[in-house]
Formats: C-alpha cells, structure tokens, sequence
C-alpha cells in the first residue's frame, strides 16, 4: 500500500502472517510507526489496532486465509490485476544548479519520495567524469575541497532518507561534541562531520540513481540553458551565497537589503582566519572554552578541523600572501578566499597562485603572535597547524524566495525559481545552523513538490507553506548569528563585536591588570561549565582550568574577556520545526481509515488503492 504523506519512508513498515496471527513490523523508518500511540519496532496485532503512519491512521481487523477471501472477492482479484499494468503518471521535470551539500540532498530527497515521477537534472562545475561516474575535482584540477567540520543537527539529519542518513554516518564518520538543545530531536545529539566527507557520500549515492538524477558535471548558466529550464517545471538555485542565477534573477527574487544587518548606515562585516589544526584538548573542555569568548572558534571532530579567528579592520589588513619570486603582494587568502598548506619548511603557501602567507613569515608580526596565543588557549602545539585560510562574513535580508521564472505557453509548463541553502539564506557561521538551514530549505521544498505535483501547471498557492518556512528560517538562524556579530554595551549601544576585540587588544597593551583578568574571566567559566555540566560530562575542573588560562599573555586574556561569551539566553529558544506545514489538508480523506489484512480492499480510499509488484521503484514512494 501506498501512503500519501511525505513521512512515510520508501519501505515503512510490513505485516506478516505468523504463529496463526499478524505480527507489525517497523522496516527502520526515521518518523517511526505508531500502534495505538506507541512508537514501536515490532507489535503483535489485535483487532481494533490502530496504525499511525505520517499523518494517517489504519483500524488493523484480522479475516480467514487470504486464498478464501481472494476466491470469494472479484472484486479484490480484478484489482490485483489492474494494479499491474498501472503506468506511472505524468514527471515532474527538475534542474538544479549547484551540486554542493543542499544541491544534492534536495535532488536525493525529491528522488526518494516521488519515485519515477520526477527527472532531475544536477549541475555542477566543481564535478570531472570519471569513467561511468561522476566525481569531484582535485586540487590539481581546481578545485580546493572543504575541509571544516561542520554540525548538522538530528531536526535536519532524521528528516534525511535513511539510504542517506545510514551512508553519512557509518561508524568513525563522526563524532558528537556539542550539546543536545531545542533542535535536537527524538534523543539524538548534534553531530559533527566533515563537510568534504558530506559531499562525497551524497554524490557517490546520487552516481547511484542515475535513472533519475542526471549530474552533469559543469557550471549553470541561466542563458545557456534557457531552453533547457523553459521546458522545466522548477529551477532550485543552490550555488551558493554569491550565486549568479540569483542575480540573473534579481527582477523575480528581488534585491536583498542590507540595511538591518548595519550599523550607523555600515554593513557589518567579519574576517575570520580560519587555522586547520589537530587539539589536544578533550571535547568538554573545548566546547567550554568556545562558549566562554567571541574572539576563537574551534569546531572539530576528534580535535581535528578548524580554529577560527576573528579579526579586527586593522588585523584583516594583514591576511595577505607575498610572491616570493616577482616580490609583490598578492590578497588571493583573503578575495577568493585560498587555503595555504604548510610545506616542509614551515611556511603557508598557496599551490594556485604560488604566495606565501606573510604574518607567518614574520614570526614577529602582532597577527602571528595572536595565532600562536589561539593556539595555546585551544591545546594546539605550532607543529599541529597545517593550513591557513580565511573569509569574509556578512549577511542580507531577502524578500522572497519563491518566484515564478517563466510563465506558461502552450509548450511550455511555466517554470518555478526556488532559492535554497546559501542563494537563500547565507548566515554567519559562530552560532551555526548555515548547513542546517540549507537542509531544511531543501525538506521543504521536496515535500512541497511531492505534494502539490498534480500533472498540471504550479500556482502561486502551492508553495505558500514553503515559502512560510523559508521566511521562518532567514528570521530564527539569522537573528541568531546578527547576536553573534554585535554586542549591547552597559549603556546599551549595540557594537561589532570585532571592535570590542580591538578594545580589548587596547587595552591589554597598555597595561591591564593580569590577575583581575583572570579572576573575571574565571568566573565566566564557571557559570557557563555549571549550565553545560548536566548535557556534556567530563568537563574540566577548576585546578585544570585556572593552570590552563595562566598560560596566555596579559593581551590575550583581556582580549577574550572583552570579547563577551556566547549570548546562548538571547539567542536560545524555539527552533523552526517545518514539520508544521507538512500537513494534508484534504476534506475528503476520513480521519481514519480501515486497514483489513486479507479483506475487501474497496473500503479504503481511492488514493491509497494501490499495490506494487516488483521492486519499490514501481509505486509512487512517500
């Protein structure tokens, strides 16, 4: 049987005859099945059971052998018949332009709850055939992949199919550092996974279902295949947050505003430094340490990722590469942005444009001595830093992200623009929630499309909820990370935290007393180590703590201290849960429906008379 909400997993759940009964099993489904409002994996059936799947409930009511029934019933062997020969209905026709972690998870969502009634085409420039498959670019062919460890939260992650989430997070793929909060779901803690390892696994799933998601491995461009995407039903633009579909788009998306996100008629911009390390440090103490500050963040899985640096106006003028050959300044760390790896001699160089990272030359540079106090404060010997990078964070508000592209013809069906990921909602990343936001803009919109694909023309009222959710979303995780770049003073004027780092640089030169520092800052912790201490055990003692933070310089002490810790009550509360609008509003459907096992099939409604024969492919999913 087929069930029609979007909850409902490929292969949910199976009855099976045994021991003279009917036995309920769940088939690992990620929303879980329900018996009488139990979640359960397996239940013994009784008459007058009630099985909730997604959003629809079955009366179970047991009859005779099923031979008898089917001897008796016409009706029932007609049906059989015809179930064979039913063809699937009319495709959806989907481009997607841009195939990193939201491209592809939307392309793989769409593909696993509608079946053979969609087409996808998935381009993307930082792809290269390889024999039969498709596979990401190298270094060497231009492509410098992503190495950060990022969260994803269990709210995004359980939403995922199961093919996927079993393939993401296989055993050593990830760790769980941080604690469990309003968006983790179901008992399951946020997790922490390499964003390179992320792409891959998605990619080598989608090389998989190459029956319906075709990956063409170059750019999108909005002119070029105009001809293409006029004869689609849906563009979703996941290119990232400078994307130029997007703005090839701008009279239908309209133009962002950067106003709310300023300060004194200034956009508010952070460079961050971004240092790949290995810390000796253990997670707890990590995590408390992060929380305590604005001006580092360290997020890892097993000490290994990136320690980020926030740099004031005066520091950001530093991050800058030197041509070692032709003698001139090259800002390609700080414009493209391009990681410099760390050779054998110890010096940071980047391998397409052949500079030098030059505070690392100059061991004496104040930029470099504050990197070396990062490291100290995070556990992490010179030696344990192997690469530099850095980049450029801000953030604009969008008025939309639904937009009809292209009207409908009498050859063409009237195309639908979706921004998603970054092209909607590019976020600050201190508090988190980028990825997550991506990944929920991509359920979104793929249980959106599942639902409202009819065979006919989209209108405007079908994507009302997603749009609903996409707005939901810029407003929670980007007042979020706004608390994350600005600060509220005793006298309550609100200043970029990057400027109370400079404060704090200030004023640590000139003298600041060391030992009240440290007692403030030292108290800081502890209250922060007593609200963490019930959701993360082992965190460091006193003794640990004070002998650790003694061994930063006087500068550096002052400097996170003014720096502020994390606003986790401000920014704290409810998360955006688009569950809400996963919901079918239909008058005619019964609020419950009776499921006989070997019974006349004509009491159940007309949309869920359907049975498959061969594989799963052979029925609409979801």
């Amino acid at each position: 049987m087929v069930i029609a909400s979007a909850r409902a997993s490929r292969f949910h759940a199976e009855v099976r005859p045994e021991a003279g009964g009917y036995v309920l099993y769940d088939r690992g489904s990620g929303n879980g099945t329900l018996v009488n409002g139990n979640r359960v994996t397996s239940h013994v059936l009784r008459p007058g059971d009630l099985i909730t799947i997604g959003d629809e409930t079955f009366c179970f009511e047991a009859s005779d052998e099923m031979k008898t029934i089917m001897d008796a019933n016409p009706v029932l062997q007609s049906f059989i018949k015809s179930a064979a020969r039913v063809e699937p209905g009319p495709v959806l026709n989907v481009t997607i332009s841009g195939g990193g972690p939201v491209g592809l998870s939307f392309a793989l969502l769409l593909e696993h709850l509608m079946g053979r009634r969609v087409a996808i085409t998935l381009y993307d420039g930082r792809w290269i055939e390889d024999g039969s498959r498709i596979v990401w670019k190298n270094d060497a062919q231009g492509n410098i992949r992503r190495q950060q460890v990022v969260t994803v939260q269990s709210r995004q992650y359980l939403n995922l199919p199961e093919e996927v989430q079993g393939r993401l997070f296989s055993t050593g793929s990830y760790s769980e550092m941080w604690p469990t909060g309003p968006d983790s779901i179901r008992g399951y803690s946020p997790r922490n996974i390499r964003i390179a390892y992320v792409e891959d696994k998605l990619l080598e799933i989608a090389n998989e279902k190459s029956d319906r998601i075709r990956l063409i491995p170059t750019s999108f461009y909005p002119t070029e295949h105009h001809e293409t995407v006029v004869k689609d039903h849906v563009l979703a633009i996941c290119e990232g947050g400078r994307s130029r579909t997007r703005e090839y788009f701008t009279d239908k998306f309209g133009n962002a505003d950067k106003s709310i996100y300023s300060l004194d008629g200034e956009h508010v911009q952070d460079v961050v430094l971004g240092l790949r390390v290995k810390s000796d440090l253990s997670d707890p103490m990590t995590v408390l340490l992060t929380v305590a500050q604005n001006r580092f963040l360290l997020n890892a899985m097993r000490g290994e990722g990136f320690l980020n640096m926030r740099l004031t106006d005066a520091e950001a003028k530093e991050v800058i590469g030197i041509d070692p050959v032709r003698h001139v300044f090259e800002d390609c760390i700080a414009s493209r942005p391009c990681l410099m790896g760390r050779t054998d001699d110890g010096d940071f160089h980047c391998s397409t444009h052949s500079t030098l990272f030059l505070p690392a030359l100059v061991k004496s540079s104040a930029l470099w001595k504050r990197v070396m106090e990062g490291l100290v404060l995070f556990g992490v010997t010179e030696e344990n830093l192997s690469a530099v990078t850095a980049f450029r964070l801000d953030m604009v508000q969008r008025p939309r992200f639904t937009a009809q592209l292209y009207s409908a013809t009498s050859t063409t069906p009237g195309t639908y623009g979706f921004l998603l990921g970054d092209a909607a909602n590019a976020i600050h990343f201190w508090p988190g929630r980028g990825l997550n936001s991506g990944l929920a803009s991509a359920i979104s919109l793929a249980r959106t499309l599942n639902h409202s694909w009819r065979g006919r023309a989209f209108r405007d009222a079908d994507f009302l909820r997603h749009e609903a959710a996409m707005s939901m979303l810029q407003y929670r995780h980007k007042s979020r990370a706004w608390k994350a770049m600005v600060t509220t003073d005793e006298h309550g004027v609100t200043c970029a935290i990057k400027d109370k780092i400079a404060q704090g640089i200030e004023e640590g030169s000139e003298g600041s007393d060391k030992d009240a520092d440290i007692d403030a800052l030292m108290e800081q912790l502890r209250q922060i180590r007593s609200r963490l201490s019930p959701r993360i055990p082992g965190m460091p003692d006193e003794t640990t703590l004070n002998d650790h933070v003694r061994k930063l310089k006087s500068e550096t002490v002052r400097t996170l201290l003014v720096s502020g810790a994390w606003e986790t009550l401000i920014v704290g509360g409810e998360e955006v849960d688009i569950d809400i609008f996963d919901r079918q509003d239909s008058p005619r459907a019964p609020a419950q429906e009776t499921l006989r096992v070997g019974a006349q099939v004509e009491e159940l409604p007309q949309h869920t008379r359907m049975i498959a024969r061969g594989s799963s492919d052979s029925i609409s999913p979801g």
